[in-house]
């Protein structure tokens, strides 16, 4: 990529990593950043004549382009428009805010374009421009016909060039655009081939300054690498306004979105949806659903519960302990950190008197779920001692504590609304930290307090 400096009329090159954006002054084969092979490209800057007239001075008319005192700025808050999807307005922070550049990336298959399919179908009193790179007319129509939705102002385009795209935008004064995805879009006053780090910055540029002086809200379709993040350069985060992930396997029915950043709303909170024939449906009641089989009498399961944005989740935790047949024993975990597994598996070795360190220990978060949550700890720990010791735990109970490095449980936020969940999924006894029941009120369920790890029962 080439950068132009009017120091001393002075012209040099510079090359960009396209994984990670590192600028070096000239080409190497691997980028000392992220250590990826033959990912340096030249830099071609977007000429000023490139750009549209008026898009110039980031979308903002000359004469307001001037500094001005805190107290002079009054503060406008445009209403949100509520997409007709509870879980996707929660992600969004309460729905979807005017004039914001959203990102939604995610596996292939994994029902991005399903997704934005179905808000452009709900948004029923505005208009909504869909742009496909991708796709045909004729199958965006199948899709749109099986998910039964229908909306007189939804309009379709299959163009892959971002000045017709911004055009027909203008002509059919739509509120909502939809591009399908950011990495078939093209400049034609740019260089660079479709898809490249040049003709991504560029695209990404002009729709941020179209969604800010007009007040359209723009969702990108991102794809991601074989690394499981947002293909292209990393700027491309940076530039939008919200990064939402899709999230989940394919080869099971349920989908999160979880917000990776929110310039309106917080980062935390996840939308869970179910995948059928009719398309991607709300999940209201998400601790059901994870729950949905753990009737099961058998070992090495254990139920705890996390908080994902605002709302508690009782997830159940599997776990198969057995002994080492080849070697070092392997540490395998799904939906779980590995490094956390590891840590609880040598408290449970040093403070219990456990013997793991000879066996195999897999563990899985049911539902294809994921979370960090330290709450769940005190879960793991005894879905962990459940199958090594062939006992089964009681589905009457549940577990909602941090493990520390002495063995010792710690307390958890927000744990009465955890235990408020619990109870009200008919779980009779909750096991917490000792800390935690001060802060307690009276809740239909028998509250089990302990200070230590090996201070909890592990029968029944």
């Amino acid at each position: 990529m080439l950068k132009y400096s009017k120091i001393k009329n002075f012209i040099y090159m510079a090359y960009v990593c396209t994984n990670c954006g590192v600028e070096y002054p000239k080409w190497q084969g691997k980028c000392d950043s992220c250590q990826e092979w033959n990912v340096l490209a030249q830099f071609t800057p977007v000429a000023k004549s490139a750009m549209p007239q008026n898009l110039a001075n980031n979308g903002r008319p000359a004469h307001l382009s001037r500094p001005k005192k805190l107290e002079e700025i009054e503060v406008t808050t445009n209403a949100r428009l509520l997409s007709g999807d509870a879980e996707l307005n929660r992600v969004l922070g309460g729905g979807i805010v005017p004039g914001s550049l959203v990102l939604l990336g995610g596996e292939p298959g994994i029902g991005k374009s399903t997704l934005l399919l179905q808000v452009a179908l709900q948004l029923k009193q505005v208009k909504v421009l869909y742009a496909s790179g991708e796709e045909t007319e004729s199958q965006i129509k199948i899709r749109a016909s099986r998910i039964t939705l229908f909306s007189p102002n939804c309009f379709l385009l299959q163009e892959n060039s971002l000045t017709q795209i911004l055009k027909h935008t203008g002509d059919l004064q739509s509120v909502i655009l939809i591009i399908d995805s950011i990495q078939t879009l093209y400049c034609e006053e740019d260089e660079g081939a479709v898809g490249s780090m040049t003709q991504i910055r560029s695209c990404t540029t002009r729709l941020l300054f179209y969604a800010k002086r007009y007040g359209v809200t723009v969702f990108l379709i991102g794809h991601i690498n074989k690394e499981g993040v947002l293909a292209g350069p990393k700027f491309l985060e940076h530039m939008v306004d919200t990064v939402l992930q899709f999230e989940g396997d394919k080869q099971c029915l349920y989908r999160m979105v979880r917000t990776i950043k929110n310039r309106f709303g917080t980062t935390s909170e996840l939308g869970i949806y179910e995948m059928k024939a009719t398309g991607l449906h709300a999940v209201t009641n998400p601790s059901a659903m994870l729950l949905a089989n753990h009737h099961h009498v058998l070992s090495g399961i254990a139920i705890g519960a996390c908080i994902e944005g605002t709302r508690p989740l009782m997830i159940e935790i599997q776990s198969l302990v057995t002994k080492t047949r080849y070697g070092n024993p392997q540490r395998n975990a799904t939906g779980y950190d590995p490094k956390r597994l590891t840590m609880l598996l040598a408290v449970l070795e040093k403070r219990a008197r456990l013997c793991v360190n000879d066996c195999d220990v897999f563990l899985n978060i049911t539902g294809g779920f994921r979370s960090d949550d330290t709450a769940l700890d005190l879960a793991v720990c005894m879905a962990i001692v459940s199958s090594l010791k062939d006992k089964v735990i009681t589905h009457s109970k549940c577990f909602i504590a941090e493990v520390g490095l002495g063995g010792e449980l710690r307390s958890v936020q927000r744990t009465e609304h955890r235990i408020a969940e619990a109870a009200k999924l008919g779980f009779k006894e909750v096991f917490i930290a000792n800390q935690n029941q001060q802060s307690l009120t009276s809740l239909n369920i028998k509250i089990r307090p302990s200070a230590k790890i090996y201070s909890v029962p592990t029968r029944g």
